[in-house]
């Protein structure tokens, strides 16, 4: 493998090995372009090629590429060659890859490029369902027919060729699915659980069992189309997301005039015009006019928000009333709520550990399976003196228990055990306002023991109110407050937006400022009126000119964070008080009674951090603490052996989200960093979502332990017993689809969950 390719990730080399599969087979395709974020696909063809033919195969990959690994990761991670195929893969600066067949420098000259539309989730849905509704119909047609059979032979004195004819028509129809998926693994030289099944099948057919044969390939076709309900039920959930997105947007031209155009095609900079009841078609900010949003479908929250000149709105939420002016700040592709889809959609593809494992245990086990029927049908016979193939009076042959060994060895309820839960837990909470980033995320969250947790906006609202501006002397509040305004107007951090809606309010307006620059964990610096400026925390006074400053000057009261101005010969400080979130309080009782440790980590000074914790009844309180600080603490938690959850608001608390066990983000209107830094994405602005989310993940550990017992239980008696030959193949057929069907249905439990 080259070089390149050896550190590309798995997905990515999946996306490149499924295209290149493509473009090998594909005679007359020459070369495929595509953005999978944009979700744009081109293709080179030369000679004369079917368009129509060639879109619809397009379209198939691309839905099972889309499935299975995500629409993400091949544009960020291509590799240079795909060795398999001999094909080209290069990313172009439009961050576009393009996947090419070797050929000479003149060649592409003579292509023809035809670009298609990517199939949308829309499509993806569509099909999952016309799948599990296939399968059901001939899972269907399987019954009618074995049951149609088995009267016939049982109740009638027709011919012999009447009820074969029947158990034939219901083994085509049930075995047609698993013919397909098993030709397909046969000619990449792999055996599977289908294959398992379609040789017990003929075996039984074989030994004239028609009905035992029959009635396998019934329960297995049933047990697929469950399972694919099951999926197609995750898919609807996951794309009632999807559907809020808007296709198209009014642009205002630098006319007046107002045109309709594709949201994808829209640029930063384009100005919308949005009217009432019609939804934002990107991410942006209002350029005039004032309304309020309905930001339920990205948030949950049901209030509506209001916006003015200056507010940023996002895709797919609710313009209620007014009609406003707004200037496009993101492309569709990089819109929050695009960012949120496309995440639930890698989530579906990023396998739990326990998944992983049972992914490399499937192929050796099924080795395994074949070789023991093999070794017990030669003891049977050779060994105990049955006989291989002839049923005679009160002993089956040694090839009929050998065949039921195998059925109730295949690991069809095994396989789907922890797949089933992991994605019915990654739609239950998509639908309910919480991203997990893959099963991973979902296993861990149980198993977490200490939850850190930022103060600003995690446990308090995150609002901060300018109470108290004070100047040292006395007499220059105004002019404290000025400064303040000019410099935080360059910052997003709470505690800024709340001094620079108070400026707002008391009608101030940012001075002309220069050299600005923040300072890690302390402050902002900067030259407003021609002198060098400070703003931040009480550590800068213990520097420089203002050191002598410290002892004069009282701490803030208990419940107030402070803020302090220092300019050559004016200092001051602006005090504001934040208000603890109602739901705090009862959300670290229930995590403390579930013996889970909360720790405060917060930048804010001991003596208000401590109130609020006292308050609160928090195990612990760290102060004072700068990004370094947090990472620490957390690294000293992870090294005594405690499993941490970091709790913050993805974006300062980011290097502390990195550092933790599970790192989880409260709320995400807007910020990247939360969807880049956090397993677990809590996009109601609700700390009671932290106790859902646990919950959720503790209710899929239960259930994969549930399915996990259910099939190797099923698999460990039946097993045991088959080899003793006390089991006959009907009871085995019944009992390994029957324990499919049971691990399928108490996955779909967590479907049908109530939010708390």
């Amino acid at each position: 493998m080259p070089a390149s390719e050896s550190n590309q990730p798995a997905d990515a080399k999946s996306w490149m090995e499924g295209l290149a599969s493509f473009l090998a087979e594909e005679r007359g395709v020459e070369a495929i372009l595509l953005n999978p974020d944009q979700r744009k696909v081109s293709v080179a063809t030369l000679g004369i090629v079917n368009a129509d033919a060639l879109k619809e195969r397009l379209d198939v990959v691309l839905r099972a590429l889309d499935a299975r690994f995500g629409p993400s990761g091949l544009a960020d991670h291509p590799a240079q060659t795909t060795e398999a195929f001999q094909l080209q893969v290069r990313q172009l600066p439009s961050k576009d890859v393009l996947i090419e067949k070797p050929s000479c420098p003149t060649a592409p000259t003579f292509w023809k490029w035809r670009e298609f539309a990517w199939p949308e989730p829309e499509e993806i849905e569509k099909q999952s369902r016309e799948e599990w509704q296939m399968l059901a119909i001939q899972a269907a047609i399987c019954g009618v027919a074995l049951a149609a059979g088995w009267i016939i032979e049982s109740f009638t004195q027709l011919p012999a060729s009447v009820w074969v004819g029947c158990f034939m028509v219901s083994i085509v129809f049930g075995g047609w699915d698993a013919a397909k998926d098993a030709w397909e693994k046969i000619r990449e030289g792999q055996l599977d659980i289908h294959f398992l099944m379609l040789a017990v099948a003929a075996g039984a057919m074989a030994i004239g069992a028609w009905h035992e044969g029959a009635l396998l390939l019934f329960l297995f076709s049933f047990s697929g189309a469950m399972e694919h309900y099951a999926l197609h039920r995750t898919h609807r959930e996951i794309n009632a997301l999807t559907k809020a997105a808007p296709k198209m947007a009014r642009v205002i031209l630098p006319d007046g005039r107002v045109e309709a155009r594709a949201v994808a095609s829209l640029a930063i900079g384009d100005m919308l015009q949005v009217r009432p009841d019609e939804l934002f078609a990107v991410d942006g900010s209002i350029d005039s006019g004032e309304t309020a949003a309905d930001e339920s479908t990205l948030t949950g929250e049901s209030v509506p928000i209001d916006k003015q000149k200056g507010s940023e709105v996002f895709s797919g939420t609710l313009n209620l009333w007014g009609v406003v002016s707004v200037r496009v700040e993101k492309l569709a592709s990089q819109s929050a709520l695009q960012k949120i889809i496309m995440l639930i959609q890698h989530a579906q593809n990023l396998r739990a550990p326990s998944q992983r494992f049972t992914d490399k245990f499937g192929t050796p086990y099924t080795w395994l399976v074949l070789g023991l029927t093999a070794v017990m049908f030669f003891i049977w016979w050779l060994a105990l003196g049955i006989a291989p193939f002839q049923n005679i009076e009160g002993q089956k042959s040694a090839f009929y228990l050998a065949m039921t060994l195998l059925v109730v060895m295949s690991p069809c309820a095994l396989a789907l055990s922890i797949p089933s839960a992991i994605l019915a837990a990654i739609a239950w909470g998509a639908r309910h306002g919480i991203l997990f980033r893959g099963g991973a995320a979902i296993e861990k969250l149980a198993e977490v023991d200490v939850v850190c947790m930022d103060k600003t906006g995690t446990l308090t609202e995150g609002e901060m109110r300018v109470k108290v501006i004070e100047s040292f002397p006395p007499g220059r509040d105004i002019d404290v407050a000025r400064i303040a305004v000019t410099m935080e107007a360059n910052s997003n951090h709470p505690i800024a937006r709340a001094i620079v809606l108070h400026g707002k309010a008391q009608g101030f307006t940012p001075d002309e400022l220069t050299g600005f620059q923040s300072l890690t964990g302390a402050g902002l610096r900067g030259t407003v009126d021609g002198q060098v400026t400070y703003v931040g925390r009480r550590e800068l006074m213990e520097q420089g000119e203002f050191a002598g400053w410290v002892g004069k000057i009282p701490d803030a009261p208990l419940g107030f964070t402070e803020v302090w101005v220092l300019q050559a010969g004016l200092v001051g400080r602006i005090l504001l008080q934040d208000t603890i979130r109602s739901g705090s309080k009862s959300v670290l009782e229930k995590l403390k009674a579930e013996g889970v440790e909360t720790i405060m980590l917060t930048g804010d000074r001991r003596a208000a951090a401590e109130q609020i914790g006292k308050d609160l009844g928090l195990s612990a309180v760290f102060a004072g603490l700068k990004p370094e600080d947090k990472v620490s603490t957390i690294k000293e938690l992870t090294d005594r052996g405690r499993k941490v959850a970091m709790v913050g608001d993805g974006v300062n608390d980011a290097p502390s989200l990195a550092a933790a066990y599970v790192s989880v983000a409260m709320g995400a209107r807007g910020s990247d960093a939360a969807l880049e830094q956090s397993d677990v994405v809590l996009m109601k602005d609700k700390i009671e979502k932290l106790l859902t989310a646990r919950e959720l993940s503790l209710k899929a550990r239960a259930i994969i332990k549930q399915n996990l017992f259910i099939s190797l239980g099923a698999i460990t008696i039946m097993a045991i017993s088959a080899i003793f030959g006390l089991v006959p193949l009907t009871l085995g057929v019944i009992t390994h689809e029957g324990s499919t069907v049971v691990v399928c249905l108490n996955s779909l439990r967590l479907l049908f969950g109530k939010d708390s």
